[in-house]
């Protein structure tokens, strides 16, 4: 069984030894900052010219299945979805990156170090995590925003 902690754990070890830039997003950075919900992938926010190197970091932790070029908001989110399976029960873990645009470009810019175990993780910012929900505005992303914004919560 794929332990999305573990693997996110593993991910940003291997990314800031690389000197990597990342900002977690989507729903392990709802966790981060002080909203915890249940998740299924691991959502990095990326600068396009790191992609092929993030995709060759990834693969040396598994992650060699490449999904579907995704789109959304007329291009202003654009994902690249690598995944990874666990041979003993056939559990699948997606990594999505979503590459900086220049409708992301000011989350990207919002990240924020934030303390995380016993080091830091670049996360992007609440304010930056609500700008990138509402480009895709799904019924999660609502929700997401809706319990982000609920308290006046702005941490970083």
């Amino acid at each position: 069984m794929i332990d999305i902690l573990d693997e996110l754990r593993s991910l940003v070890a291997v990314l800031d030894e690389q000197e990597v830039d990342y900002a977690l997003c989507g729903g392990m950075a709802m966790g981060v900052h002080g909203r915890a919900r249940t998740t299924i992938d691991i959502d990095l926010l990326i600068l396009s010219d790191s992609l092929e190197k993030i995709y060759a970091l990834a693969r040396t932790l598994g992650y060699n299945i490449r999904g579907k070029e995704m789109s959304f908001a007329g291009g202003a989110v654009e994902i690249r979805r690598v995944s990874k399976i666990d041979l003993d029960d056939g559990e699948l873990l997606s990594l999505d990156l979503l590459l900086v645009t220049p409708e992301t470009l000011p989350a990207w810019e919002s990240r924020v170090k934030a303390e995380w175990e016993d080091g830091k993780l670049s996360v992007v910012s609440v304010s930056g995590l609500i700008a990138l929900k509402q480009l895709r505005n799904s019924s999660q992303d609502l929700a997401d925003i809706e319990a982000l914004a609920g308290d006046g919560n702005e941490q970083g």
